[in-house]
């Protein structure tokens, strides 16, 4: 028995008669009838009964039939899986990321170059803006986002979610808080960069403080880069008090004069961009080494 004749027995069922078959398979008649009549052969069954005018299946036929059809289903699943296995081996995930990305992103990227050694991964670091349109564009397969609670056109996974820390003078009463809250630093200034540079997590932070104090935060002078910011929040102490607001980073810095604590809330969540539907090998492959590992029981 060959897949073929099984294919050309369901061909001819659906097509009501071997000359239609034969032209929905693009082969000539005989050739059909001969395939049909091998396998009916070695079944030791007759399929059909044909007469001039028609062709209809027998009862054995009828029986037939629905198991014809899973064998060439399974047999088509098995070819795509193959393919996706072949195609993963020399597969590209074209992946943005945020800038600084940080220790959970390493470890993620460890561990899909774990459990996908053939995957290469080409890693662009962009704006988060230039990220989404890549996506949209076909330029990136996915892209990671932090704080981003929606994206037109595009699908976000959530993956992970992080804590955010708050720099502070070491004098101002919530440093002496282990956890403190944006209500403890109400009425101090904000040093925040500009809102065109991280629109979502600009939006984050001020509306995190404006739902906890009732108010927007005085703006402070704006956020540079980490270590310029912490140093001034710190140089300027009781004279010009400020604070800020920034993602983990590997290795907390020490600032004289400066106190980092982490905030009780909000968390930041950081997301997978990408298109709707359903994901290739290599995407599902970073969303498999990006899940949670099972606890023990």
């Amino acid at each position: 028995m060959e897949l073929r004749q099984l294919r050309y027995f369901v061909a001819v069922v659906e097509e009501g008669g071997f000359s239609r078959a034969a032209e929905r398979l693009h082969i000539v008649q005989s050739a059909v009838s001969q395939q049909v009549r091998r396998l009916e052969r070695e079944l030791g069954l007759t399929l059909f009964e044909r007469s001039t005018r028609r062709v209809t299946l027998t009862a054995a036929g009828e029986r037939l039939l629905p198991e014809a059809r899973e064998v060439l289903a399974a047999a088509d699943r098995t070819r795509r899986i193959a393919a996706e296995i072949a195609a993963s081996d020399t597969a590209t995930l074209r992946l943005g990321t945020v800038r600084g990305p940080g220790d959970r992103v390493y470890r993620l990227l460890a561990r899909l170059a774990e459990s996908a050694p053939g995957l290469r991964v080409r890693v662009r670091g962009l704006p988060v803006a230039d990220r989404l349109a890549a996506v949209r564009a076909g330029a990136l397969d996915a892209a990671l986002v932090r704080a981003l609670p929606a994206a037109p056109g595009l699908e976000l996974i959530p993956l992970w979610e992080d804590p955010l820390y708050v720099a502070l003078p070491a004098r101002h009463p919530a440093a002496a808080l282990a956890l403190p809250a944006l209500r403890d630093l109400a009425g101090l200034p904000l040093r925040l960069a500009e809102r065109a540079r991280n629109a979502p997590f600009h939006d984050l932070v001020t509306g995190a403080v404006r739902a906890a104090a009732g108010a927007d935060a005085p703006a402070g002078p704006p956020f540079t880069d980490l270590q310029d910011t912490l140093t001034a929040i710190g140089a300027e102490g009781d004279r010009a008090p400020s604070w800020t607001v920034f993602y983990q980073v590997t290795g907390l810095p020490e600032v004289a004069g400066t106190v980092i604590r982490p905030l009780a809330s909000p968390a930041v969540t950081t997301s997978l961009a990408v298109l709707p539907g359903p994901p290739g090998p290599a995407l599902r492959g970073l969303l498999a080494a990006a899940a949670p590992a099972p606890t023990g029981s």
